[in-house]
């Protein structure tokens, strides 16, 4: 009550600064982007190997470049964000909630401009933007700001009757510099998910954002870099690094970062652990999922479909805990797809924003990087080959020039197809059957996976479905509900097996930003540990061990004679 008293009077006593972050006329506005669609979206430019190409995915427009920084280029960064930090680490919570309130302001004044700026580097429509990049934004700096300050306060720990005399207690020091190397699904989102909690922690924070995401790095960049400035602090704690392999492989194997995060694939997330490992560098791995929801045979059709939809569907498919597999029981099987193919089918699906001659009313867009179309082509085809039936989609859509994927069910998928078991990423749903409508066989399938991110289950009964849901070997679970932990920021966000191990968010990700300090003091001033002479140096050969092996059983013979003898033997030999 008393900390929440105290933020309620910062908040109410306190003005937010606004800031004003100039946007170019592509971020600006809608149909903002001039020229032809290209050919071939050629990523660096082979007239200057010092740029990177960025393309609208969905209209194969040229949209700008962006540096493909060196190694030196990640020194200069870095060595700024280590001097930025000394004095970071010495301000105030208050301070600190300061600037990301100034960020969360700006955000919900231009929700509609980030939006445009998201659609235009990674093809979703403007309301999976909303979701996916905006309101879990907001929400982690709502929860950050909240509880940000009361996670990172000391934890007092018990110390047990030997150490009575003693208080003991965890603090949690600012590491230093955090490298967030980030995928291309969510570009705002991810450029700013681990600068919220990085900055509260008192870290800076260099970002590495994907080469297939990097014309929005420079917008998004403006808002934090703002932000700072306004406040009256160094804009250098906050950089984000653009280029290729060699710029991600300068962050990894520095000595100046303390921390990596790196959200991505599974082999690319192995080949980070090894170059961190020059180092030492701690890191937490997000890596690759194969996200389950199960429909059990007591579910209402009508209440589960929209999230079916929206696990498959939100932004094609492109989603760390996107639904890659949908167990359905057999006797509501034939139902089920009778209902959620005509829906499939009725997906528009098109440029997301008003440009090029589109009018942006579209329910699925595009996808990202070109080489991830034939990936799902070929999971489709493996598993059309196997036994699979394909109900509609399937393919490239022939109708629409940019890297359109048409929304895909597939029905039938056994484990013995590649698509049960390998990463799609794509707008595609894997309908697979539990026969029988046996649970036991529902969990076999369930962690028939070497990936283990989250997962939903639904039915008509929460206790079932929540024990059932207990044997999932994942990190995330969700009842009756797809997604939801996620706008839960203080719960923790990971997963087991292939798909890493580590959290970010909540009191775990949070704190895991910190040195965990361990400290021990006098509770008392006046009585203090001294070593006792039978054991200080020279050891007395004849009663050092009988009163070691006396505290023993003083402390922890569970019988009143046993420890009536280790008090014996204390004052026998002490």
């Amino acid at each position: 009550l008393i900390y929440h008293t105290k933020l309620w009077i910062e908040y109410l006593t306190t003005n937010v600064p606004t800031i004003d972050v100039p946007m170019k006329e592509a971020e600006a506005q809608d149909d903002g982007v001039k020229g032809d669609a290209v050919n071939k979206m050629e990523l660096l430019d082979p007239k200057d190997p010092t740029k990177i190409n960025c393309f609208d995915p969905s209209t194969k427009q040229f949209i700008g470049q962006a540096k493909n920084m060196t190694a030196q280029d990640v020194q200069e960064i870095l060595v700024k964000a280590k001097e930025a930090q000394e004095e970071w680490k010495k301000t105030t919570f208050a301070q600190r909630r300061m600037v990301l309130r100034t960020i969360q302001k700006y955000v919900v004044h231009h929700v509609e401009d980030i939006c445009r700026v998201s659609a235009r580097e990674s093809g979703k429509p403007k309301v999976d933007a909303v979701m996916g990049e905006v309101l879990t934004t907001c929400e982690k700096i709502r929860t950050i700001c909240e509880f940000g300050e009361l996670w990172l306060r000391p934890s007092h720990r018990p110390t047990g009757p030997m150490m009575m005399h003693k208080s003991a207690w965890v603090e949690y020091v600012p590491l230093g510099v955090i490298v967030a190397i980030a995928p291309w699904n969510y570009p705002f989102h991810n450029s700013i998910n681990h600068v919220i909690s990085g900055l509260m922690a008192g870290n800076a924070v260099v970002g590495k954002v994907s080469e297939h995401a990097s014309w929005s790095a420079d917008y998004f960049g403006r808002i934090l870099r703002q932000a700072l400035v306004v406040n009256g602090h160094n804009p250098n704690l906050v950089a984000t690094v653009t280029g290729l392999a060699e710029s991600g492989v300068a962050l990894c194997t520095s000595p100046l970062v303390d921390k990596i995060i790196f959200t991505g694939s599974t082999p690319i997330g192995r080949k980070v652990m090894e170059s961190a490992a020059k180092n030492l560098t701690p890191l937490v791995l997000e890596l690759g999922g194969k996200d389950v929801m199960v429909l059990r045979h007591d579910v209402k059709l009508a209440n589960v479909l929209p999230f079916v939809m929206r696990g498959c569907y939100q932004n094609s498919g492109q989603n760390c805990v996107g639904v890659e597999r949908v167990l359905v029981y057999e006797s509501i099987y034939d139902e089920f797809l009778k209902q959620i193919v005509p829906k499939v089918k009725a997906l528009r699906q098109g440029n997301p924003l008003p440009s090029c001659g589109a009018d942006g009313k579209v329910d699925c867009g595009s996808m990202i990087m070109p080489r991830q179309l034939e990936i799902v082509q070929a999971l489709v085809e493996d598993a059309v080959k196997k036994g699979a039936t394909l109900h509609c989609g399937g393919k490239v859509n022939p109708g629409l020039n940019g890297q359109f994927f048409e929304p895909t069910v597939l029905s039938g998928v056994t484990p013995e197809m590649d698509i049960f078991n390998q990463e799609v990423f794509g707008p595609v749903m894997t309908v697979v059957k539990v026969p029988n409508d046996d649970d036991t066989e529902c969990v076999r399938l369930v962690n028939k996976s070497e990936f283990g991110l989250g997962s939903s289950i639904f039915t008509g009964n929460d206790a079932e479905g929540l024990a059932i849901g207990q044997q999932f070997r994942t990190g995330m679970l969700t009842v009756n509900d797809y997604a939801s932990n996620y706008l839960i920021q203080s719960l923790p966000f990971g997963g087991v097996k292939e798909s890493g191990f580590g959290r970010f968010a909540g009191i775990e990700g949070l704190r895991a930003l910190c040195l965990e300090r361990a400290i021990v003091v006098d509770k008392i001033p006046l009585i203090k540990t001294s070593i006792p002479t039978p054991i200080d140096y020279p050891i007395d050969i004849a009663k050092g061990f009988p009163f070691t092996e006396s505290l023993v059983q003083l402390f922890y013979n569970e019988s009143i004679i046993g420890k009536i003898k280790g008090i014996l033997g204390l004052i026998k030999n002490g």
